[in-house]
């Protein structure tokens, strides 16, 4: 009497008939060779993958970073002791119009000595709108500066450049003997106080409040120009209430909460599946066509370049100003924002209305009023600035690290 075979049994016969030229084993080892060893031997020192050996090299990147944050601190400071001094005639920016076309605010408050963070953004700022040259004769740079107490060195060399308002020049300062106002409604109400002023002493068409630890990326003002004169044009980001040049690397991945990364990640799959199938069909000397294969290919590639991270696919974009992508903002953070005159005006009068406290910054309370009143914003992508500053201004913070 015969008996049929097991199910087991029916899996073994299938698995000794593989072979090593088989589609189902050669692909299977891709995957092997990809994902536990090539990716993860490549990216292990790339600080924002899924391969990075953070317990081998975070503390070493670290300390690195800072002593060359310091040098970088030291080379910002030499480079401004060596300038002629105009007496605040600024000479180190083109000479803007009586209404300059856009305003570059950076907000600063005396941070961590030796590290001159406003000066590596300053001197930044001035070399790049010398590259720039006839374009950016619209520009002008703005210092404001929000320190409480008068040790603001930084600041007081600056002002022999750049115009520079100092809010609590000459006021007296309560702000210890008032409980009710924490550091984060006081960070809310300086970064009023900036946006307020830029409108106020130069009425420009556009306002860049930037932090003072955001040095800005070599292709900032190119593209700043193509997308307010193009991109934002468009009725759909018409009317925006603030373009987000900055948004942290860490929370730049696919599986985060904003969906339009994930229609991204699947057109990556649908770009690269596609092409890695026709490589591997012709290579492997493999006829026709399969279904298989190709689905094969689209998640290895989604899941390669989610692994890898996707901030260092980002980078490609850098290639052309048109290029860059223009998508709805989340609510972290605020290194860098711009605001068409129009919409700063709104958000002076929307951030009057909110109290910031502990976990419910400025950045959060500038996201939160969007929906609350109809309102819009955009994240660029990739970033315009790079964050540099791991002191924060809000918090204590006595061992630095990049994550």
């Amino acid at each position: 009497m015969s008996t049929s075979a097991s199910p087991a049994a029916m899996l073994l016969r299938r698995l000794r008939r593989l072979s090593w030229g088989s589609t189902a084993v050669q692909l299977f080892l891709l995957t092997v060779v990809t994902f536990g060893l090539l990716a993860p031997l490549a990216c292990h020192r790339l600080l924002h993958s899924y391969f990075y050996l953070r317990h081998w090299h975070l503390n070493q990147m670290s300390q690195d970073y800072l002593q060359q944050s310091l040098k970088e601190g030291e080379a910002a400071l030499h480079y401004f002791e060596e300038l002629p001094s105009a007496n605040g005639s600024v000479p180190i920016v083109w000479q803007a119009t009586p209404r300059p076309w856009l305003v570059i605010t950076i907000v600063t408050v005396d941070r961590q000595p030796g590290f001159h963070y406003v000066l590596q953004v300053v001197s930044r700022f001035h070399r790049l709108l010398q590259q720039c040259g006839p374009p950016c004769e619209g520009h002008q740079l703005f210092l404001c500066n929000v320190e409480r107490s008068v040790s603001h060195g930084d600041a007081k060399l600056l002002s022999r450049y750049v115009p520079v308002a100092n809010r609590y020049e000459g006021t007296e300062d309560d702000y210890g003997d008032d409980p009710s106002t924490n550091s984060f409604e006081k960070e809310k109400q300086d970064y009023v106080y900036c946006l307020e002023s830029s409108l106020q002493t130069y009425n420009p068409d556009y306002v860049l409040m930037v932090e003072d630890d955001a040095i800005p990326e070599e292709q900032i003002f190119p593209v700043l120009e193509h997308l307010l004169r193009a991109r934002l044009s468009e009725p759909h980001l018409r009317d925006a209430l603030y373009l987000k040049l900055y948004h942290p690397e860490r929370l730049q991945h696919y599986i985060n909460p904003e969906p339009m990364r994930i229609l991204e990640w699947v057109g990556v799959g649908m770009v690269l599946g596609p092409l890695l199938t026709w490589l591997y069909m012709r290579f492997a000397s493999r006829p026709g066509f399969s279904w298989p294969v190709l689905l094969f290919f689209s998640l290895y590639s989604m899941g390669l370049v989610e692994l890898v991270g996707r901030h260092y696919f980002l980078e490609l974009r850098r290639l052309s100003p048109s290029l860059y992508s223009v998508v709805p903002a989340s609510q972290c953070c605020t290194p860098a924002m711009l605001f068409p005159a129009p919409a700063a005006r709104r958000a002076l009068t929307y951030l009057s209305q909110v109290y910031c406290h502990q976990g419910f910054g400025k950045d959060m309370a500038l996201f939160s009023l969007l929906r609350a009143k109809g309102e819009r914003a955009y994240v660029v992508e990739p970033n315009l600035v790079k964050h540099i500053g791991l002191f924060s201004s809000l918090r204590y913070n006595f061992h630095p690290s990049l994550l």
